[in-house]
C-alpha cells in the first residue's frame, strides 16, 4: 500500500511539473501574446511573465512586433519610355507572408511601368512613397504593416549604359563649346573697346608697339622687330602702284 500511495503521489507531481511548465510562459519587450481559449479570444498580452490555463484550454501565440526586412525578386520592367531595366526593391514590414511578397511584385511592375527611366533616376523618393501607400492598403486586412519600401538598385541594358554615357559625354561637350565661344565673344568685346580707345588716341598704338618689343626682349628670343607705321606701308604700296606720284610719264619728241 506504502509503494502504490508513493507512485500516485508521484504521478500527481509529475501532473502538476506539466501543468507549471504549459501554463508559465514569458514574453519579450519585442513580442506581444494573444490569448485564446477554447479557441476563442480573450486578451492581448504584454511583455512579462505570464499564467494561463494549461492542457490545452488556453494557447498563447506570440507576435514579433520586430522590423524584419523582405527583400523583393529582381523584376523585369519597361518605364513609361519603352526602356527594359531590373529593380530590386525591399519592402519592411511587421509581419510578412508570401501574398505580401507576390503583391510587392505586381506593385512594382504597375507603378515603374507608368514611370519613365529619368523620373525613376530623378524621383526615387516620390516612387517609394507611392509603392509603400499601395502596397500598405493592400496588406492593412491582413493584420501587416508596411513602413517602408525603397526601390535599392537599378540595373541598365548595357546597350542603354552606353547610350546614357554617350548622351552625357555630348552635354559635357555642349557646355565646353559654349563656355568657349562665350569666352570668345568676351574677349572680341574687349578688342574691340581697346580698338576704340587706340583709334581715339594714335600715339596709343606705338606705345603697345613697345610693349610688345619689352615682352619679345623679355624671352630671348633672337628675332628684332620694327615696328612700322601702317601709314608709311601704304604710302610705299601707293609708290610701287604708280599713284603716289614716284613716277613720271616720259615726254614725246
Amino acid at each position: 500500500m506504502g509503494v502504490f500511495a508513493l507512485i500516485v503521489l508521484g504521478f500527481i507531481v509529475l501532473v502538476v511539473l506539466i501543468g507549471l511548465s504549459s501554463a508559465i510562459r514569458i514574453i519579450n519587450e519585442y513580442e506581444r501574446g494573444v490569448l485564446f481559449r477554447l479557441g476563442r479570444l480573450m486578451a492581448l498580452k504584454g511583455p512579462g511573465l505570464r499564467l494561463i490555463i494549461p492542457f490545452g484550454i488556453d494557447r498563447l501565440v506570440k507576435i514579433d512586433l520586430r522590423t524584419v526586412t523582405l527583400e523583393v525578386p529582381p523584376q523585369e520592367v519597361i518605364t513609361l519610355d519603352n526602356v527594359t531595366i531590373k529593380v530590386n526593391a525591399v519592402t519592411k514590414v511587421a509581419n510578412f507572408i508570401n501574398a505580401t511578397s507576390q503583391i510587392a511584385q505586381t506593385t512594382l511592375r504597375s507603378v515603374l511601368g507608368q514611370s519613365s527611366l529619368d523620373e525613376l533616376l530623378a524621383n526615387r523618393e516620390k516612387i517609394n512613397t507611392r509603392l509603400q501607400k499601395i502596397i500598405d492598403e493592400q496588406t492593412e486586412p491582413w493584420g501587416i504593416k508596411v513602413s517602408t519600401v525603397e526601390i535599392k538598385d537599378v540595373e541598365l541594358p548595357q546597350t542603354m549604359q552606353r547610350a546614357m554615357a554617350k548622351q552625357a559625354e555630348a552635354e559635357r561637350e555642349k557646355r565646353a563649346k559654349i563656355i568657349h565661344a562665350e569666352g570668345e565673344f568676351e574677349a572680341a568685346q574687349k578688342l574691340t573697346d581697346a580698338a576704340g580707345v587706340i583709334a581715339t588716341q594714335p600715339s596709343a598704338l606705338q606705345l603697345r608697339y613697345l610693349q610688345t618689343l619689352t615682352e619679345i626682349g623679355v624671352e630671348r628670343n633672337t628675332v628684332i622687330v620694327f615696328p612700322v607705321p601702317i601709314d608709311l606701308v601704304q604710302q610705299l604700296i601707293d609708290i610701287r602702284q604708280g599713284k603716289g606720284g614716284g613716277s613720271a610719264t616720259p615726254a614725246k619728241a
